[in-house]
């Protein structure tokens, strides 16, 4: 393996604190090394340097040299290198750090100009903190706490702006909380690539507005809504429906495509209220598609499957279980194992098939990509099959090859692990040839025909891990149980393998112990330790597979990097 060539470093100090830092570093991100909070508004590390809120106001210097010899200007007093410093503040989020560079964060005049700030971007501001949709994450109210006066000299009238203005069919603006930020219009010009947004009028009548005929419809536009620091930019799904600080926080993963962004479930009593992304810049740096955040309403769906059958007749776990070993070890079986499985399942899938010596089947999910959060595999897990062994080469699109052997009298028995079989390729008149025993979350033509039907839990609804495109092993957690009358995976699969003679654990900890000891790639790991950011596996034995065009093995989403 090469090493990676280790960056300039070049030493700064801050607030009197000395610290090495890669060269080109922003001063927002070199005090945030050193604990020192430098408060900002326009700034974003994703999105270019504008200036546009003076918030981030700071006093910088560099050492004195005299200009003739060049030779450093010692301070007597102090017998250091003297500091120049320049005599108005700047703004840090548009310096980066270079040698020698002194910067403080504290001073009275640091101060007094962060509260100037303030003050302007409250003139016009409605006072109605406790009903607004961003409290508590509101950088504005945060901030004010810390820089705002406490008082009011401003005894004009406020000049008013609209409220609930749809700029989209995801996004609602309430413009009078719009501080002009200008975070908005940066993202959809420079990540979305759909520059729709932008600012019209001037001074304090200037109003965020979408360009004559246009929307702001993109799959990326709640983004907008991530990272807007005021209560301007609102969900329409989610505005006003529940208090952030009444919310639990689970950390999870994208399921829409094989890019696995890195995602945070906000849910509460068992119910969840909106999916917002996590910050990973190795995967969707602090970015998600607004597809991803509704799939969490298939949770409540009317299709939901709550009760276990046999035959057609409700029945109980251990019932379910027997019948389905009984049919399976009658011979001539085949299973279809899911790309929307976990690890953990595709491998005690692969335990369960090794048992019976049956085939297992894959069906893959390719669409369009849109060369940023979403790829052309619409799995996202056929990576984890690849490397669990469930698999030896990337799935067909359709079931052919099953429904020939069903035809031909090969297949007596078929177990889909989630996946819909007719929506997969096979008719209904071969559906009718074998005895099918399904585990699925939703009702669909393969749960109706079904001789053994067991309800499973929804990706929110459990603990596990995927493996995306780039091979990056990442886990997600249990946001919300499940409904009544479902089962987690890995107890059924568990207990379907013990029944047919392989036992393995059900529990995530002990399951990961036999992962480990049996597949070399995993050898080392735990779900425990396995970090939140991810893992990256080695990819070289998968290199030379045909995988969907416009994919690599280690995709990076395109952002424009922070000046």
């Amino acid at each position: 393996m090469i090493a990676s060539p280790k960056p300039d470093l070049v030493t700064v100090n801050i607030d009197g604190k000395e610290i090495a830092v890669p060269k080109g570093t922003n001063v927002i991100e070199a005090a945030r090394l050193v604990n020192v909070d430098v408060p900002y508004y326009c700034y974003h590390p994703k999105l270019t340097i504008v200036g546009n809120c003076r918030m981030c106001l700071i006093e910088m210097g560099m050492p004195a040299v005299d200009p003739a010899t060049k030779a450093p200007v010692m301070d007597p007093a102090t017998g250091k290198q003297k500091v120049n410093w320049i005599p108005r503040p700047q703004i840090g989020c548009g310096t980066n750090v270079s040698p020698g560079l002194h910067v403080r964060t504290t001073t009275p005049m640091v101060r007094e100009a962060r509260e100037g700030v303030m003050e302007f971007l409250l003139i016009n501001h409605p006072l109605d903190c406790p009903i607004c949709y961003q409290a508590g994450e509101c950088k504005l109210q945060e901030q004010a706490t810390g820089y705002g006066r406490g008082y009011s000299r401003f005894v004009e009238e406020k000049n008013v702006k609209p409220k609930r203005t749809q700029l989209g069919p995801r996004v609602t603006l309430d413009d009078e909380r719009c501080i002009l930020c200008s975070r908005c219009i940066r993202f959809s010009k420079e990540i979305a690539k759909d520059d729709v947004l932008g600012f019209i009028d001037r001074g304090s009548y200037s109003t965020l507005t979408c360009y004559p005929g246009k929307q702001l419809e993109n799959n990326y536009s709640l983004c907008t809504v991530d990272i807007c620091p005021v209560g301007a930019l609102t969900s329409t799904d989610f505005r006003f429906k529940m208090r952030v600080w009444f919310l639990k926080q689970t950390n999870s993963i994208d399921t829409e495509s094989s890019v696995g962004a890195n995602t945070v479930v906000w849910s509460r009593e068992g119910v969840i209220y909106r999916i917002t992304p996590r910050r990973n810049d190795a995967v969707n740096d602090t970015w998600m598609s607004d597809s991803a955040r509704l799939l969490y309403k298939q949770v409540k769906a009317d299709s939901r499957l709550q009760a276990i059958r046999v035959n057609g007749a409700d029945s109980g776990l251990d019932m379910a279980v027997n019948a389905a070993a009984t049919l399976c070890r009658a011979g001539s079986v085949a299973v279809v194992g899911s790309g929307r499985s976990s690890v953990e399942e595709q491998f005690l899938t692969k335990k369960f098939a090794a048992a019976l010596q049956a085939p297992v089947f894959l069906v893959s999910r390719v669409g369009e990509g849109d060369r940023l959060l979403i790829s052309a595999d619409r799995n996202p897990n056929v990576r984890g099959a690849l490397v669990t062994g469930l698999i030896r080469s990337l799935p067909a699109a359709r079931l052919t090859e099953l429904g020939a052997a069903i035809d031909a009298g090969r297949v007596k028995t078929v177990v889909s692990i989630g996946e819909d079989l007719v929506a997969a390729g096979l008719s209904a008149a071969q559906l009718s040839k074998v005895a099918v025993v399904y585990l699925g979350t939703h009702a669909n033509p393969t749960s109706a025909a079904a001789k053994v039907l067991v309800p499973t839990l929804a990706v929110f609804e459990r603990s596990g891990s995927f493996v995306n495109q780039q091979f990056r092993l990442q886990k997600f957690h249990q946001a919300v149980p499940g409904p009544p009358g479902a089962t987690e995976d890995l107890v059924v699969l568990s207990r379907l393998a013990t029944a047919v003679g392989a036992a393995v654990p059900a529990e995530l900890g002990q399951l990961w112990k036999t992962i480990a000891a049996e597949i070399p790639a995993l050898g080392t790991m735990t779900f425990a330790n396995l970090p939140e950011a991810g893992l990256l596996l080695d990819a070289t034995p998968y290199a030379a597979l045909p995988f969907a065009e416009g994919e690599t093995l280690h995709y990076k989403p395109a952002s424009p990097a922070a000046a």
